[in-house]
C-alpha cells in the first residue's frame, strides 16, 4: 500500500486557495449577470423583432388597448377574445370616425391616431412607466392611456350625414386655434372588420383595397384635388397685398374672354357680365377671366410667396399623422399662371388646406397650425402631455384679410354662396367649380370654403371646406353653391350650437 507524505497545513485548504476558488466564483456569477443583461436590454430588440418571437405580440394584446375620445366620450373600445391574441379593437361609431382614429390590427398594423399615438394607447410609451429602467429589463407594460381629440361630435355628425355617402371630404377647424372641429371622408369603411387576424380579415382587407370606390382613402387630409374659384381666396390676397388692387369696387380691365399670355386659348366664364368687372363682383360671382388675369398681374414671384404662405407646398403638415401636401406650381409661364391662379393647372389642396385658408382669413390673416390631439393622459384621466398647438404665422396683412372677409361676406349674402346664409349668423364664403379630366370632361368637384362667426362672439368660431366629387351626378347639377355649401352650413351651425 502506496502511503502518502502529510498535506500541507495538516491537511486544510490554505487561505489562498480559498480566495482563488471565491474570486472565480464571483466571476462567473458576473459573466452570468452580464450575459443575462446582455439578452435583455442590449439585444432586446433584437430578440422583439425575430419573426419567431411571439412574445411581444401576446404581450400587446394581453391587456386592453387606451381609447381616443371625442366630447369625453370614447370611440374606440377593446373586446376580450379569449384567444392567445386576446384583446380586439372595436370601433362604436367606426365609419363616422375612420378617418381619425385610422385603425389598430393585429395583422396589419395601424394608421392615423391608431399609429400616431401608438405608444400611449399601447402602454408603451415612457412616460406612461414610472420606473423605466426596472421595465425594460421586466418587459412589462403599463396600462394604456387615452387620446383625447379635438372633435366636436355634433359637427362631425353633420359632416358626415351631409355628404350621405357621396364621394367627398369635409374638414373644419377653429380659427383662432386651429383646433379640428370635424373630418369627414365618404365613403367610409367600418375598421372593426380589420381588427383580429381571422381569415375574415383577410378577406375584408382584399376587399377594401380594390373597392374602386376607395373607401380607406382619407380624402379629407390624403387626396388632393383642384381647388377651382376657392383658391380665388388666395389670389385675392395676393393682389391686395401686393397693391396690385387697391379697390375692390373699381372695375378692372379685364376682357371676357381673356385670352391666356402667349396663347391663341381663350378663357371665358360660366356667367355674364364679368367683362372688367370689379374685383367684389368678380369674387361674389366666381369671374375666371378677372382672377386669372389678376393672377398674371401679381407675378409668378409673389403669387407662388402667398400660395406658401397659406401652406401650399409644405411637406412637413402633421395633425400629428402626416397630410399629403397641397401645391402651386413654382415654374410656370404665364399662361401656366393665369390658370393656377383660379385653381386649376397644377393648382391642388386638401380639404384641410383649404379650411386653413379659410380660417387664416377668419383670424386676421394669421394663420394656425391644424392639430387632432388635445391632450394625452393616464388611464383614469390624470394629464400626460399637452395640447399639439403651435404659434400661428401672420399670412397676409391685417387689413387684407378684413378686405377678404367682406368679399366672402358678400358671396353668401348675395353672391353664389347664398345655401351657406344662417339667420343671424355673420358668414362668408367661396365657392368653387373644379373642372377635371382629360379636355376638362369629367364631372366637375364642388367645392365650398367658409367661416361663421354668430352674433354675440368676438371672433369666428369655426372655418369649414367641402369637396364633392359625386361621379353619378348630372354634369349641370353639381355645383359648389348648390352642392356643397349646404353641407358646410350644416357643419357650421352645428358648431355655433355647442
Amino acid at each position: 500500500m502506496t502511503e502518502y507524505g502529510p498535506l500541507p497545513d495538516g491537511g486544510r485548504p490554505t487561505a489562498r486557495y480559498i480566495r482563488h476558488a471565491r474570486a472565480f466564483c464571483a466571476l462567473l456569477l458576473a459573466a452570468l449577470l452580464a450575459n443575462a443583461a446582455r439578452v435583455q436590454v442590449v439585444q432586446s430588440r433584437e430578440y422583439d423583432g425575430n419573426p419567431a418571437n411571439r412574445r411581444a405580440t401576446i404581450a400587446r394584446y394581453q391587456q386592453p388597448r387606451g381609447n381616443i375620445l371625442v366630447d369625453g366620450r370614447p370611440v374606440t373600445g377593446s373586446v376580450d377574445t379569449g384567444e392567445q391574441l386576446r384583446y380586439e379593437r372595436s370601433y362604436p361609431d367606426g365609419p363616422l370616425y375612420a378617418p381619425v382614429t385610422g385603425f389598430a390590427s393585429q395583422r396589419y398594423g395601424t394608421t392615423f391616431l391608431e399609429h400616431a399615438e401608438d405608444g400611449v394607447l399601447s402602454g408603451t410609451d415612457p412616460l406612461l412607466r414610472p420606473l423605466p429602467l426596472w421595465s425594460d429589463v421586466s418587459r412589462a407594460r403599463g396600462r394604456g392611456g387615452d387620446v383625447v381629440t379635438t372633435l366636436d361630435r355634433r359637427a362631425q355628425e353633420a359632416a358626415y350625414r351631409g355628404l350621405a355617402g357621396r364621394k367627398g371630404a369635409v374638414a373644419a377647424v377653429e380659427p383662432a386655434t386651429g383646433r379640428i372641429l370635424a373630418l369627414v371622408t365618404s365613403p367610409s369603411y367600418d375598421p372593426a372588420e380589420l381588427s383580429g387576424n381571422s381569415e375574415a380579415v383577410v378577406s375584408a382587407w382584399a376587399r377594401l383595397n380594390h373597392d374602386p370606390e376607395k373607401p380607406m382613402l382619407n380624402r379629407a387630409v390624403r387626396q388632393t384635388y383642384p381647388p377651382g374659384s376657392t383658391f380665388k381666396v388666395v389670389t385675392a390676397a395676393a393682389a391686395l397685398d401686393a397693391g396690385v388692387v387697391t379697390d375692390l369696387d373699381e372695375r378692372t380691365d379685364s376682357p371676357d374672354p381673356y385670352r391666356l399670355p402667349g396663347t391663341t386659348t381663350r378663357l371665358t366664364n360660366e356667367g355674364e357680365g364679368c367683362a372688367d368687372a370689379s374685383v367684389r363682383d368678380a369674387f361674389e360671382w366666381s369671374c375666371n377671366t378677372v382672377f386669372a388675369k389678376l393672377g398674371v398681374d401679381v407675378g409668378a414671384r409673389d403669387m407662388v410667396a402667398t400660395a406658401q404662405a397659406f401652406g401650399f407646398n409644405d411637406t412637413e403638415v402633421r395633425i400629428p399623422f402626416s397630410v399629403a401636401p397641397s401645391t402651386f406650381d413654382t415654374r410656370v409661364d404665364r399662361a401656366q399662371l393665369a390658370l393656377s391662379s383660379i385653381g386649376q393647372y397644377n393648382t391642388r389642396a386638401t380639404p384641410l388646406q383649404m379650411a386653413m385658408v379659410a380660417a387664416a382669413v377668419a383670424d386676421g390673416g394669421v394663420l394656425r397650425p391644424p392639430y387632432l390631439v388635445e391632450r394625452t393622459t393616464r388611464h383614469g384621466g390624470a394629464p400626460l402631455s399637452g395640447s399639439g398647438a403651435r404659434p400661428g404665422r401672420q399670412v397676409m396683412r391685417p387689413a387684407t384679410a378684413a378686405r377678404l372677409a367682406e368679399l366672402m361676406a358678400g358671396v353668401v349674402r348675395e353672391g353664389t354662396g347664398t345655401n351657406a346664409a344662417i339667420p343671424g349668423v355673420l358668414v362668408g364664403g367661396k365657392t368653387g367649380t373644379a373642372q377635371h379630366g382629360v379636355g376638362n370632361t369629367g364631372v366637375p368637384y364642388a367645392w365650398f370654403v367658409s367661416w361663421a362667426q354668430s352674433e354675440d362672439a368676438p371672433e369666428p368660431e369655426v372655418a369649414v371646406a367641402v369637396v364633392v366629387e359625386d361621379a353619378a351626378a348630372d354634369r349641370g347639377e353639381i355645383s359648389g353653391g348648390g352642392t356643397a355649401a349646404p353641407i358646410a352650413r350644416e357643419v357650421m351651425r352645428a358648431v355655433l350650437a355647442g
